[in-house]
């Protein structure tokens, strides 16, 4: 193995991945694309990384709620395109032909191009790390949308993206059966 650069360490742990986020109410509504994102535990509860440098950080704690929308890799430049703009000055949703959905427990939109859809309520800021925790309260997947390959930042301007998926669930299910395995570890 060689060094590298511990500046550059981050680009080896993606943390999960890229989403849109919705902010907004039934007059107003934002989009920022988020690549830190993470799920906590086996639940519905989840943390994305932003801040007071975001405009639509400021919509998230007013509003105390948010719709995390899962892209796929054919939405790759909008995605981009939506973070490197503001919703200070520019309706994204327009820009970028996005269709807002209404939200069945949250007035933050979904958007129909996506391939899931996640509304959730605010449960925690931590400011120190702005991580901003999120409470699932709705999910959608969009079963009929053929492509479902979703992106990960790898957070130098580049990106992964999901291949096949490999199913392991007889093998861990015996495992859990046997005893052999502790999720809650």
């Amino acid at each position: 193995m060689k060094p590298m650069p511990l500046h550059k360490a981050f680009t080896l742990l993606e943390p999960g991945p890229v989403v849109l986020v919705t902010t907004g109410d039934a007059t107003t509504h934002n989009v920022m694309t988020i690549s830190w994102t993470m799920v906590m535990d086996f639940t519905p509860s989840f943390a994305i990384t932003t801040g007071s440098w975001n405009h639509s950080f400021a919509a998230l704690r007013k509003t105390g709620e948010c719709v995390i929308a899962i892209p796929t890799v054919d939405m790759l430049d909008t995605v981009i395109g939506i973070g490197m703009c503001s919703g200070m000055d520019t309706d994204k949703f327009a820009k970028f032909k996005l269709t807002p959905l209404p939200g069945k427990q949250v007035k933050a939109p979904l958007i129909k191009q996506c391939l899931a859809n996640i509304e959730c309520t605010v449960v925690d800021i931590i400011k120190k790390h702005n991580i901003v925790v999120l409470q699932g309260v709705a999910a959608y997947f969009d079963t009929a949308r053929k492509e479902q390959r979703t992106l990960h930042a790898v957070g130098d301007g580049t990106f992964v993206v999901d291949g096949r998926k490999l199913n392991r669930q007889a093998l861990m299910a015996s495992k859990i059966a046997n005893g052999l395995y502790n999720a809650n570890k």
